[in-house]
């Protein structure tokens, strides 16, 4: 237990230091946008990058795999749809929020990191996978479903316009995708780029969890809206589960395969549903107290998760 707490600890550490920070400073929070900036366009996407690039594409075509995974996602996000509806009376376009919190972790921020510290560099590959396919899906079926919703653009047309554009303009997933590409033709990268990129993708880590920290302590924290424990719980404990039984039914898998697909699945929700959701004017405040308690109650499920895996205790035939 004691080499698990020292895995999990420098990663929840970062956050608890930002959020101590955010707390104790005070700053303005436009005072992130250059970090923000920096994660999403530059940090991440090298990080994505050099892990899909020297990856065997043999390893990455895997569609047992994606499907399974995906499905597991995809589950979360309708079940946590569903209990927004039921628990708190939301609207459709809040539900899809709702959904988003129960389904999209952290797989971008601590999900990398993380996958690797606990499982090696074999996570890397389903890592990559995962984030891909997943951030995919939830960045095609949420802007489809706030597009349906909106008044002023009922069009079916123009929605999977907004969608199939935000998929070609997100950073993250366009780096996944071009790693990729390099590593199915073997296009050599020059030193010089690599070390550039490895020296990004060092940064991405603790910024990104640094960053983390200080938003959410930066958000106000009233009261705990009533859809709000049920979609942290879809998210913490019924998504890992969703995950492990997917990965008996669609296997065998390799052992740091099915394992990363649990330990991706146990991840909090991203801060990213907090950004869409003001983007989108909608589930403002719900989604910064899932954000934020989601986080911390992570501190016990995603250590447990990791104790199961670290211990033996998680296997698969």
């Amino acid at each position: 237990m004691i080499d698990i707490l020292n895995l999990a600890l420098p990663y929840f550490g970062l956050i608890f230091i930002g959020y101590a920070c955010g707390k104790a400073k005070g700053l303005p929070e436009n005072g992130l946008a250059w970090m923000n900036f920096f994660l999403l366009y530059v940090s991440l996407p090298a990080l994505l990058f050099g892990i899909m690039s020297k990856t065997p594409f043999a390893e990455l075509n895997n569609p047992p795999f994606l499907v399974a995974t995906t499905l597991g996602t995809v589950i979360a996000f309708f079940l946590a749809v569903i209990a927004g509806k039921l628990m708190g009376g939301l609207t459709l376009r809040e539900a899809t929020l709702a959904g988003l919190s129960g389904a999209y972790g952290n797989i971008g921020y601590m999900g990398p990191g993380l996958a690797l510290a606990v499982l090696g560099t074999k996570a890397a590959a389903p890592t990559a996978l995962i984030f891909c396919c997943d951030s995919i899906f939830l960045f095609s079926i949420v802007p489809l479903l706030i597009e349906l919703t909106d008044r002023d653009h009922p069009s079916l047309l123009h929605a999977f316009g907004v969608v199939l554009r935000q998929i070609v303009q997100n950073p993250l997933i366009m780096s996944a995708v071009f790693g990729a590409l390099v590593a199915a033709f073997h296009i050599p990268i020059p030193v010089a780029l690599d070390r550039t990129i490895q020296f990004l993708q060092n940064a991405a880590a603790p910024m990104a969890l640094f960053a983390l920290g200080v938003t959410v302590a930066l958000r106000p924290f009233e009261r705990v809206p009533w859809e709000v424990p049920g979609v942290i719980a879809i998210k913490l404990l019924i998504h890992p589960l969703v995950a492990f039984g997917l990965m008996l039914l669609f296997g065998p898998f390799a052992q740091p395969w099915a394992a990363t697909a649990v330990l991706m699945a146990s991840l909090p929700p991203a801060l990213n549903v907090f950004v869409i959701a003001r983007q989108n004017d909608t589930w403002i405040e719900p989604a910064s107290v899932a954000v934020l308690i989601g986080t911390f109650a992570s501190v016990v499920t995603l250590t447990s998760v990791m104790w199961f895996i670290q211990s033996g205790r998680l296997v698969f035939p």
